[in-house]
């Protein structure tokens, strides 16, 4: 009996299992939930925008230089001999007025020079008044028929001679005279000493100097500046600061613009309006620069500006030359630039929030700051958000920069804001 029931346990143990395996597979259809399929959506990205309006501005030139004076010279004696006064204000530092003394020396000896000279002249006046005479006679003898033609004409040479050596005589004397009045030098200039090498008693010879001074009317700043930056400038090409007149006087040319002058003096920081009045001839030709003068008057407040810090020779100056206007222009952080192969662009958010690129021309590019000329209207959004990948038309999410900043706990962006130009950089004030 056992070996009949085993080929009917081998077919269904495996019939079994099958079914089982089938309700498994069903039972597990049956519970599955069932998913709703929805369209993927891609999220737009954020961008920061500034809304740009067009404004007028001035150009700045920024320049560095030192402060020298505009006339310097050597305190020379013209004549020789003993000093025997010098003046308080013949030191170093010390300032002078035009024509004041400043050293006497000793005019003993062009004294008893002038007397000479005087007596050799009217030695000579009654020379000349004898030969004139001598001449007269022998013309009225020759009249007469009584004097020989030998006799006048030695009477002629005698006149010419006389009145040679009376007026060679006449010259020494107002030589001997002008050597008095050099034993007193005076200051040719309002100015200030430099440095100075004399003292009473001592010998000076003609024509050795004995000091230094310099002119204090007005003080002189020599600015070097790229010959690109000229265009940001109202310079006219003749500007020579002084010229002549046509009786020869010298009148005041045309000026150039102004320029304000920055320098810490005595611990503090110190400004000083000047203007630029010439520039040099020549170009360099190694460092391509061009030389522009700016003048300050009164540097020292000795001709009624008391209380002005001194612009003291060899300071070191910071310039800031005002330019000239353009208007209508717009002032742009220097990130919302862009550049494509060589274009210079920026990236505009339209109405439809899709991001498009448009071409500008670039007036200046500052450290921070950008100024376009053309390529933009009022009110356009510009993006100041690096996007290395932007596409044009791409859609985004715009938030105006300020906002952005608030939400970040930042503060504005100053460098970039449009009233960075409405600072001293721009308005110069």
């Amino acid at each position: 009996m056992h070996a009949d029931t085993r080929p009917w346990m081998k077919v269904f143990v495996p019939a079994a299992i099958l079914a089982f395996g089938v309700l498994v597979v069903c039972a597990v259809m049956l519970m599955k939930s069932t998913v709703d399929s929805k369209p993927q959506q891609v999220s737009s990205r954020l961008v920061s925008v500034i809304e740009v309006q067009p404004r007028d501005i001035q150009f700045t030139v920024s320049a560095q230089g030192t402060v020298v004076p505009r006339t310097e010279s050597d305190l020379t004696p013209q004549v020789a001999g003993e000093v025997v006064w010098v003046s308080p204000k013949l030191v170093s530092g010390g300032f002078f007025d035009e024509g004041d003394p400043l050293i006497r020396i000793d005019p003993s000896d062009h004294r008893v020079a002038l007397e000479a000279a005087r007596a050799v002249v009217a030695r000579k006046k009654s020379e000349f008044a004898r030969a004139k005479t001598e001449i007269e006679r022998q013309q009225k003898l020759a009249d007469e028929g009584v004097a020989s033609q030998a006799r006048i004409d030695d009477a002629e040479n005698a006149f010419r001679v006389t009145e040679a050596e009376l007026r060679e005589e006449t010259a020494k004397l107002a030589r001997a005279e002008r050597d008095i009045e050099r034993t007193e030098i005076r200051a040719p200039y309002q100015g200030r000493v430099r440095s100075e090498s004399v003292d009473v008693g001592q010998f000076v010879s003609r024509g050795v100097p004995i000091g230094k001074l310099y002119a204090t009317d007005y003080a002189e700043v020599r600015l070097p500046l790229p010959d690109r930056d000229l265009r940001y400038l109202d310079i006219p090409f003749d500007l020579s600061g002084e010229a002549a007149s046509s009786d020869g006087d010298r009148i005041e040319a045309s000026v150039g613009p102004s320029v304000q002058l920055r320098a810490e003096f005595a611990g503090e920081p110190r400004t000083w309006i000047g203007r630029i009045v010439r520039t040099e001839g020549e170009i360099d030709a190694k460092s391509r620069m061009v030389h522009l003068v700016a003048r300050v008057e009164d540097p020292y407040g000795q001709n009624g500006t008391r209380g002005m810090a001194p612009l003291a020779v060899g300071l070191f100056v910071e310039a800031e030359i005002q330019g000239r206007w353009v208007e209508d222009v717009f002032v742009l952080p220097r990130t919302a630039l862009r550049n494509d192969d060589g274009n210079d662009l920026v990236y505009v958010v339209d109405a439809e929030d899709r991001l498009r690129f448009k071409p500008v021309e670039i007036l200046r590019t500052e450290r921070d700051e950008v100024i376009i000329g053309s390529g933009l209207e009022p009110g356009d959004r510009v993006c100041v958000s690096p996007m290395a990948d932007a596409v044009n038309g791409m859609a985004v999410r715009a938030i105006l920069a300020a906002e952005d900043e608030r939400r970040l706990g930042q503060q504005p962006h100053s460098s970039t804001s449009a009233h960075a130009f409405d600072s001293a950089m721009i308005q110069g004030q």
